[in-house]
């Protein structure tokens, strides 16, 4: 089969298409033919090493994947690995069933990004009816359903941030109050007026660095912010005792991985609350683009330059 394989750790360049066997199931597993797979920020730190979990080489990226088993199910899954392929195997507790009126392109904006912003709205922020929310990189594939899910639970002001005038105006259209440029040079005070003058309630943050910082500082009290990501790989300095203590901050860090050593079936829960959301069309996949796999190189050089909006997926069979 194809797949992109990686030898040793680096930049977009280590990703290498290649013939390897088909991969066999093992007991409690499932093989999986590829018709889509999900092309995320956290591939790019896979690949060279920095994630959250380490990796061994070699071995084949991609963490989600959506298509059929050979007995004919259509399911959504994370194998952990192995996804930028033909075939891929994933664990049976870690395939759901994707329902009719649920595109590939949409299931596979459900299951880490969708996932990730229902659970930091619910669990990590867990945000109440009126309160104001900050959706930072709001054009990217968390941000753009995180916005609309903020909506949705009734958050009383959306205010997102984007890097460009096009990626503003997307955050409008998916129902932000407001869209500011991160890079203002007061963001905290940009953040506060944008808010009515009041202090914001709760932060999705996942930039780092100067944006954490400053959005720290327009917290309300007992204000909470979350992290899921470091896309800047720049540290915050403003993540201190004193500093929190201040407004009686609350900081979140979110790995959707920590959500199956939970009681009960989170993500099973998550997954059908946003099935349902997007069959009655009320929450909305932004495609952000497809991918040959033979180009998966340029989308992850993409991903780094901040370049995608929304969803992006790779086509196993290019």
């Amino acid at each position: 089969m194809r797949a992109i394989q990686i030898t040793e750790f680096g930049g977009p360049e280590v990703l290498g298409l290649v013939d390897l066997p088909d991969p066999e199931p093992g007991p409690g597993e499932l093989l999986v033919h590829v018709s889509r797979a999900g092309l995320n920020y956290a591939d790019t730190h896979q690949a060279e090493n920095s994630y959250l979990s380490k990796t061994e080489l070699p071995f084949v990226p991609g963490g989600e994947v959506v298509g059929h088993t050979p007995d004919g199910r259509r399911v959504v899954a994370l194998p952990g690995a192995g996804g930028y392929a033909e075939k891929a195997v994933v664990p049976e507790t870690m395939a759901w069933d994707v329902p009719d009126g649920v595109d590939d392109v949409a299931a596979l904006g459900m299951i880490v990004q969708g996932a990730s912003a229902w659970v930091l709205l619910r669990r990590s922020v867990h945000l109440a009816p009126g309160e104001s929310v900050v959706v930072h990189a709001a054009a990217g594939g968390v941000g753009t359903l995180a916005v609309q899910l903020a909506k949705e639970f009734g958050a009383g002001r959306v205010i997102a941030t984007a890097s460009t005038p096009e990626k503003r105006e997307l955050a409008l259209e998916l129902g932000a109050d407001v869209a500011l440029d991160p890079a203002e040079p007061d963001l905290k005070a940009a953040l506060i007026e944008a808010n009515g003058g009041r202090r914001v309630d709760t932060v999705l943050e996942m930039t780092g660095g100067t944006v954490t910082d400053q959005s720290l500082r327009a917290l309300a009290p007992f204000g909470r912010l979350a992290f899921y990501g470091m896309a800047s790989r720049e540290l915050p300095e403003a993540v201190q005792p004193a500093t929190l203590m201040s407004h009686s901050t609350t900081i979140a860090g979110m790995w959707l991985a920590h959500i199956f050593r939970l009681p009960g079936d989170v993500m099973g829960t998550a997954l059908n609350e946003l099935f349902g959301l997007v069959r009655d069309g009320r929450l909305r996949v932004v495609a952000g683009g497809e991918y040959a796999l033979s180009d998966v190189r340029r989308a992850h050089e993409d991903l780094r330059a901040r370049r995608t909006t929304g969803k992006l997926v790779a086509d196993p069979s290019r």
